[in-house]
């Protein structure tokens, strides 16, 4: 099996097969992101995916979930996605569910029937980051999507029977733009109604867009305190009916976990006290990263 480096993969495919079938990410601009910068978008060659499968096949043995990277892999033809999925179908016997990264337009340029095909053939979660509702978050960031695209896109997987997982990312707007940061991606949120969602923390990266306007001062990191006021306003202003919530991601300063609507004052709560002074509950500096 050959992987092209560096590869990523969401903290909950943590024990699936990694299947490489796109390098980096079609978009490739979001001033915050250091994921994909020595990679240029390109569609891995099905036999040579095919070739990793046969391979993993025979030393990996039977899996159970795969995830398939790089950056956006849903990007791909649907032609070629059912025949990358039918291979691993026929391949992996007990397999359960395939997940795969995607921005708004791979799910928007996709019909109805193309989705439920996929959906199918074992594409059973897609992780879309909404990382801010805010139109100037956005824009400020190069996210290359509108909140409305992007609520659309969810909603639209999701009636194909795909799960999404949404992540929402704390420190996004700056101190400038905290507040219209938490209430408009709580709202947007809320359109979207994600059968999964985690909230994770801006970390400047060297190299990154973001960090050099932070360097010249042109951009200001909340402090702890003031990300975890914005987590709070996040967390207040959803009005999910069934979703499942985690910020345990390593990047926290809270690990936070619960299901909406039943757990959202418990989470609440949770974050109160942290601000009041249950510092005993907070990840030190020194344990955050990515």
């Amino acid at each position: 099996m050959e992987y092209r480096e560096p590869v990523f993969r969401p903290p909950s495919e943590a024990y699936s097969f990694l299947l490489q079938i796109t390098y980096g990410c079609s978009h490739n601009k979001c001033t915050f992101c250091g994921m994909y910068p020595t990679k240029k978008y390109e569609e891995r060659p099905l036999e040579d995916i095919f070739t990793d499968i046969d391979e993993a096949r025979l030393i990996i043995g039977d899996v159970r979930r795969i995830f398939l990277c790089d950056g956006n892999s849903l990007n791909r033809s649907t032609e070629d996605l059912v025949n990358i999925l039918q291979k691993l179908e026929d391949s992996f016997p007990q397999l359960q569910r395939v997940g795969i990264y995607a921005n708004a337009s791979d799910i928007l340029k996709k019909s109805d029937e193309e989705l439920k095909l996929l959906k199918d053939h074992k594409l059973g979660i897609t992780y879309l980051g909404l990382e801010s509702g805010c139109k100037n978050v956005l824009l400020n960031v190069r996210k290359g999507a509108t909140a409305e695209e992007m609520a659309l896109a969810v909603q639209k997987a999701q009636s194909a029977g795909i799960k999404v997982s949404v992540i929402f990312l704390l420190g996004l707007g700056g101190k400038t733009l905290s507040h219209d940061h938490a209430i408009e991606s709580a709202k947007t949120v809320n359109k979207m109604q994600p059968v999964y969602l985690s909230a994770l923390t801006l970390m400047l990266l060297p190299g990154t867009p973001l960090y050099k306007q932070w360097e010249k001062g042109e951009f200001v990191l909340p402090d702890q305190k003031e990300l975890l006021e914005e987590l709070y306003l996040f967390i207040n202003n959803l009005d999910l009916k069934s979703t499942i919530f985690r910020s345990n991601h390593a990047s926290n300063y809270l690990a936070l976990g619960g299901r909406f609507p039943k757990d959202k004052e418990k989470i609440l709560a949770t974050i109160r006290y942290a601000l009041d002074g249950g510092n005993e509950i907070l990840r030190p500096e020194f344990l955050r990263g990515l």
